[in-house]
C-alpha cells in the first residue's frame, strides 16, 4: 500500500498551495494513505481535507528527531519534501524507509531577477503546479483546479452568528485585508481608507481580517468607523468561513489572498515588490491582479521593511479607484 508523507510546515499561502497536489493523489491514488506533516499553527488550513488521511502536526519546540520518530511508526513507502528546509531535509535523512523527492524552489532564477533584473526561469510555472515535480513518481498531473481550503461547521456558525449581529448578514460585503508580514507588501493605508469610502458608496459592507500579529489590526483600525475590525479576532478556520461569506477580498500578496482563493471567493491582489514569476498569483480562482511595470521590480522575494529606493511607487501608483474598478468587474 502506499503512505505518502506530504511535508510543508509553513506559512499560510505555502501550505494551501499543496492541496491541488493532494487532490490530484486522492484521485490517482484512492486506496492510498495520505499524511500531511505541517506546524501545529498551520493545521487548520489542512485539518478538514477530505483528501487526507491524518494531519501530523509539528508541536512548538518539538525536535526534529521526535517528529521523526513518529513519522517511522508510520511505515511510509513515498515522502515529498514540500519546504525545502533544513527541517524537511532531516526528515529526509531520518525517515529512510520513504522514498522522498522534492521540487526546486528555482532560488538561482529568482535571485538573478531580483537583484539583476535577469529573467532565468524559462516558462512560467505557478508554485502549485512545481509542486508536484516532487511527486512525478507517482504519476499525477494538475487539474488547473484552485487549492481548497475545507472548513468545519462550527467555523461557518461562528461566523454566522458574528455577521448577523452586525447586520452583515443582510447585505454584501467586501473583505479589506490591509496587513502583511512585511512593510513593503502593504498598501498605503491612505488608500486603503479612500477605497473603504469607495466601496462604501457602491453599497458593500465591510469588514478586515487579518493575523494577530504584524500589527494588523491596528491598521485595520485606521481604516473608519463603519469598517468591522475582525483581525486577529478569528482563528484560520474562521477567517476563512468569514471569506467564504464575502462577496470580494482587497488584499496584498499575503496568505489571506489564498485562503479566498481557497474558500471560491473573488479576489482583488495588489502585488509591488514581488512578481508573477514567483509563482505565487492567485491560483485557479477568480482574482484580478492589479500591478505596476516598473524597472525596479521584483525587489526582493518576501518583502522589506523598507523600499530600496524610498519611493515605493509599486504599491504607491495603484489607486483606490482602480481598485474600485476592479472589485466592480469582479461582483458585476
Amino acid at each position: 500500500m502506499l503512505r505518502v508523507l506530504c511535508v510543508r510546515f509553513s506559512s499560510i499561502g505555502d501550505v494551501l498551495l499543496t492541496t491541488p497536489l493532494v487532490r490530484a493523489l486522492h484521485r490517482r491514488h484512492p486506496d492510498a494513505e495520505l499524511y500531511f506533516v505541517t506546524k501545529r499553527a498551520m493545521a487548520p488550513l489542512v485539518v478538514e481535507n477530505p483528501n487526507l488521511d491524518q494531519v501530523i502536526e509539528l508541536e512548538p519546540h518539538e525536535r526534529i528527531t521526535d517528529l521523526a520518530r513518529r513519522l517511522r511508526a508510520l511505515r511510509p513507502t513515498h515522502g515529498l519534501d514540500l519546504h525545502g528546509s533544513l527541517r524537511s531535509a532531516a526528515l529526509r535523512l531520518l525517515v529512510p524507509s520513504a522514498q522522498w523527492s522534492r521540487y526546486s524552489k528555482r532560488k538561482l532564477a529568482r535571485t538573478a531577477l531580483i537583484a539583476a533584473k535577469i529573467n532565468m526561469y524559462g516558462k512560467h510555472v505557478p508554485v502549485p503546479v512545481r509542486y508536484f515535480e516532487a511527486a512525478r513518481a507517482l504519476d499525477v498531473q494538475p487539474d488547473g483546479g484552485p487549492p481548497e481550503f475545507f472548513l468545519a461547521p462550527a467555523a461557518r456558525e461562528r461566523i454566522a452568528r458574528w455577521l448577523a449581529e452586525r447586520g452583515l448578514d443582510r447585505q454584501p460585503f467586501a473583505a479589506l485585508a490591509p496587513g502583511a508580514a512585511h512593510a513593503t507588501k502593504r498598501w498605503p493605508i491612505r488608500h486603503w481608507v479612500a477605497l473603504a469610502e469607495q466601496l462604501r458608496t457602491m453599497e458593500f459592507g465591510l469588514v478586515a481580517v487579518g493575523g494577530p500579529g504584524g500589527g494588523d489590526r491596528e491598521l485595520a483600525s485606521q481604516l473608519g468607523p463603519d469598517v468591522h475590525n475582525a483581525a486577529g479576532e478569528f482563528t484560520l478556520q474562521e477567517t476563512g468561513a468569514c471569506l467564504a461569506r464575502a462577496a470580494v477580498l482587497v488584499s496584498g500578496d499575503t496568505g489571506v489572498m489564498h485562503m479566498a482563493t481557497g474558500v471560491g471567493t473573488r479576489v482583488v491582489a495588489l502585488f509591488g515588490p514581488t512578481v508573477e514569476l514567483f509563482g505565487f498569483f492567485p491560483y485557479g480562482g477568480r482574482a484580478e491582479v492589479l500591478e505596476r511595470d516598473l524597472g525596479c521590480r521584483p525587489c526582493s522575494a518576501m518583502g522589506t521593511e523598507r523600499c530600496p529606493l524610498g519611493h515605493h511607487h509599486c504599491l504607491g501608483e495603484i489607486f483606490p479607484d482602480q481598485v474600485a474598478a476592479a472589485v466592480q468587474r469582479l461582483v458585476a
